[in-house]
This record gives C-alpha cells, structure tokens and sequence, in this order.
C-alpha cells in the first residue's frame, strides 16, 4: 500500500497578505518538492481533499464558532484576532483541509493507503473548540479525531502527536477530559501559546491522556529526538491507539523564522520511523499527517519530502 498525499488547490487560496508567515506560498514549495522528485511521487497516491460538512466540523469546534469564522468572511472582514488573517477563500480553504483529513482517514480505514500526510493551510492545533487563533481557523487533527471514531466501530482511541515548535492548545484542549483521545506535545517552552507545562496532564476522566514534553530554545536535536522517542515509550505503556494522527510542524526545525529549536531534516527522518514503528506494532500502521506549522520556505519543501519518503518507506 501507498502513502496517500491527500490536497486541494484551495489551500493555496487563503490569502494572509504579502508579509504573513503563514503564505500560499508554504503550500507550493510544498507540492513542488513532492512532484519534482519523480522517484518518490511515483510511489504516492495523490487524492483530492473534499469540503467537511458544518456536522464534521461541528464535532470538534462549538456552532457559535463555526458561525464566527463564516460570518468573518461572508462580511469582508480581514482578521479573526491580531495573527489569524482570512479572505475570500478562507473558508473553503479550512473545509478542504478539515475534509482533506478525514479522507485521509478512509483512505487508511478502507486499506487504500497505508498511511498519508495532508500539506494544509490553514494549519489547525491552535484552534480552541471555541476560537480561532495563531493563524488557524478550525482545528484538522481534532476534527479527523472524532471523526474517525464516529465513523468506524474500530476506532475507539486516537493518538495525536504534535511536533510543532508550538504547544497544540486547541488540541490539548478539545480533548482534555477525554480518556479516548492521548495528545502529547514537544514544543519550545515558554514560547507562543504560552502553555503546555509538564503539570498539564488532563483534568478528570482525561488526567493522564495529556503528555507534555517543554523543551528550552536551543535545546540539542538528539536531546529532542530522545525526548521524543521516549514519550512514545512512556504512552505506549498505558495507551494503544487504534489510529495515529500526526500534527507535523516543521518550525520545529533549525532556522525557522517562528521558533528557537534545533531539528534538522534527518531528525524528523528518525521521529517518522518512531511513529510509525509505535504505530504499526498498535493499530496497523494507521498514520495520518497533518501539516501545522514551518516557515522557512527555503527548507520546508525538502524537510516534508524527506517525512513524506520515510512515511512511504516499505510501501509499494
């Protein structure tokens, strides 16, 4: 089975301006990576991400939410707090990635493909049930979350493992009473949000389904990779998800403009192996890939052609 590389133009249509970190242009450098390495794009499976339905949408974020994001570009408007910019587009755009990840799910359910990753703008971790911030409008990793689980009677645990230089609050918290959904993070701390200490572990039926490994700025790549590598360890102990979903942000990565980490391209070689070891021992190799963050677009097509190619490593 094939590594499923799951897309829409659309995502190159939500414009934030010429001088926002989060630009079309992260999608296409992107893309361009992936289709000018003719060896490796012949051994993905590209689909077309479909629009999520209000419902979908619905199961991760509040209506009133959803209402704010299609009020703000039915009328015009230009942002939905100081970082998160829409237009036009906007809201087609976030419905494609939304829908895009639970594609991504049935290609992996129906055995289409054994794993996939989503290259999505407007990224989504930062999205609360209730808000949008830090450029993201609705929340992709939480949304394919229950989504899998109401659609297939095999998915009743969801993994969400978040590298992004950046804490996933919305993640964290549209899960955080939930036993049924672990989400772990390794992020720069203190650092935007501002959350995701080590005391942040879940609250009720949830204590103990929130891990959260802060790293300080500069912290040494193997220090990270092991850090990682070892939660996945401690999670695996007392978790076996029946799906994996990773909220994959490459400004985790040496240079980014938006982070102070160390990680460099074969890091993220070796925290995908991880992954997908983790996963394939739990619940078939179920692996789905979200792009968050990453915004040097000097480095980030060849940093996620390098995540796609040991995601597809073993495939056809």
């Amino acid at each position: 089975m094939k590594t499923a590389i799951v897309h829409h133009k659309v995502y190159e249509e939500h414009d934030t301006g010429d001088f926002h970190p989060e630009r079309p242009e992260r999608y296409a450098v992107v893309m361009k990576a992936l289709r000018d390495d003719a060896a490796l794009w012949s051994r993905l499976l590209e689909r077309e991400a479909p629009a999520a339905s209000r419902t979908v949408v619905q199961s991760a974020h509040t209506a009133q939410h959803f209402k704010r994001v299609e009020h703000a570009v039915s009328e015009g408007l230009s942002h939905l707090d100081a970082d998160t910019v829409v237009s036009l587009r906007s809201l087609d755009a976030a419905l494609h990635c939304a829908g895009g990840a639970c594609r991504a799910v049935d290609l992996v359910m129906s055995g289409e493909a054994r794993n996939a990753f989503l290259p999505l703008r407007p990224p989504g971790h930062h999205a609360t049930a209730e808000r949008a911030m830090g450029f993201c409008l609705f929340n992709n990793a939480a949304v394919a979350a229950r989504y899998a689980q109401s659609r297939y009677k095999e998915i009743e645990r969801v993994a969400i493992l978040d590298w992004d230089v950046h804490h996933g609050n919305g993640t964290q918290g549209i899960f955080y009473d939930d036993p049924s959904v672990f989400f772990f993070s390794a992020h720069q701390y203190p650092w935007y949000p501002g959350t995701g200490a080590r005391g942040e572990t879940g609250h009720g039926r949830g204590r103990g389904y929130t891990l959260n490994v802060p790293l300080r700025a500069r912290t040494p790549a193997i220090d990270h990779r092991r850090a990682f590598e070892s939660a996945l360890h401690e999670i695996g102990a007392k978790f076996k998800p029946d799906l994996v979903i990773v909220s994959a942000g490459f400004d985790s990565r040496a240079g980014d403009p938006l982070g102070q980490l160390l990680l460099e391209d074969e890091d993220f070689v070796s925290m995908t192996r991880a992954v997908k070891a983790w996963a394939g021992e739990a619940c078939g190799g179920r692996v789905v890939s979200c792009l968050e963050g990453g915004y040097n677009l000097a480095t980030l097509g060849a940093t996620v052609r390098e995540h796609v190619r040991a995601l597809a490593e073993g495939g056809d």
